[in-house]
């Protein structure tokens, strides 16, 4: 394999993470490896280069919580994000790999040239993968035409079928040696830092709480609730030390949480398809799921905090081998 393009949804932070050890292996298959990244700014830094910086086609939200479908998709006929397409040479490399990346994948379509989804994302829409009770055809359509794709390659909490695959844990999580310290840490980005505060030091006082808020700028204390700014070192020095996890149904923390032995529990986000169907399977596997933080839901979050229990998994380190079978499947 010569040349491939790998390509990143910069937004959130778990396809950068889950990058932080594909890029390396896929630079020990082919002679060059570009990666793209569209989206904000990142919260974590690379170590290789990015050889290309796109604004992408970026998710509005409403005014109640949810994603603005019509104003996300108009984006599409945009000048700005027609010109990252036209500008991106996707016909010069052998392979286009995009992790839910939609400049690659539209580049891809209109000038049709395969192009490779490995993704979360994808995997989510296997019909072999668990969905919420309630259908939601929006949030899924969303899922299926963000980034489309010609191939698919996926990472779920269970391999649910030959081509879903068990997460990537970096390699900082792997060499964690994980030990019980006591506190709880907390990632509930759409969550205020004041609603959290009240609502954790309202449920317990005996426990500790280490919350990492995406509005906070500086550490403060309130009571047995500590505060931090978010920062990748300092979450995962915290997540291994943890007695458990409180967090949203995204993807990649509760892996890790799984993964490292820690119990856990996941508030999905409101009109967020994607964390109501992994907060299905999450069900599915044990882990407590509760709607809000409101006081109905303050009860299963005290029977967790006195009785909860990690879930045993088992995530094999088999990224190489995943890579290594996407190549030679694709090359054929």
């Amino acid at each position: 394999m010569k040349k491939i393009l790998y390509a990143i949804q910069g937004t959130g932070n778990g396809h950068l993470s889950r990058a932080l050890d594909i890029v390396p292996l896929l630079q020990q298959r082919a002679e060059q490896v570009d990666v793209l990244v569209s989206g904000p700014p990142a919260d974590i830094d690379l170590p290789f280069a990015v050889r290309h910086r796109c604004h992408g086609l970026g998710f509005i939200f409403g005014k109640k919580g949810g994603i603005n479908f019509v104003k996300t998709f108009w984006q599409l006929n945009s000048a700005a994000f027609l010109r990252e397409l036209r500008q991106l040479p996707v016909e010069e490399y052998d392979v286009v790999i995009s992790d839910f990346e939609p400049v690659s994948a539209w580049a891809c379509w209109r000038r049709h040239v395969p192009c490779v989804a490995l993704s979360h994302q994808c995997a989510v829409l296997s019909p072999f993968a668990p969905a919420p009770d309630h259908a939601d055809p929006v949030g899924r359509a969303v899922l299926r035409h963000y980034a489309p794709a010609t191939h698919h390659y996926g990472f779920h909490f269970q391999a649910y079928e030959p081509h879903v695959h068990t997460p990537v844990i970096r390699r900082q999580v792997r060499e964690l040696a994980p030990r019980n310290d006591g506190h709880y840490t907390v990632y509930l980005p759409a969550f205020d830092e004041q609603t959290l505060v009240s609502r954790l030091r309202y449920l317990s006082r005996a426990v500790r709480w280490e919350v990492f808020s995406k509005h906070s700028q500086r550490e403060s204390e309130h009571g047995n609730v500590r505060v931090r700014p978010v920062s990748g070192a300092a979450f995962l020095d915290s997540l291994g030390r943890s007695a458990g996890v409180l967090c949203g149904a995204g993807f990649e923390t509760p892996a890790e949480a799984l993964y490292l032995g820690k119990k856990l529990l996941v508030v999905p986000m409101k009109q967020q398809y994607e964390q109501a169907c992994n907060a299905a399977a999450l069900a599915d596997l044990g882990v407590p799921v509760v709607r809000n933080l409101k006081d109905k839901s303050l009860d299963t979050l005290d029977h967790w905090l006195h009785y909860g229990r990690s879930i045993p998994v088992h995530y094999p380190d088999d990224t190489a081998a995943v890579l290594d079978k996407l190549l030679f499947e694709v090359k054929r």
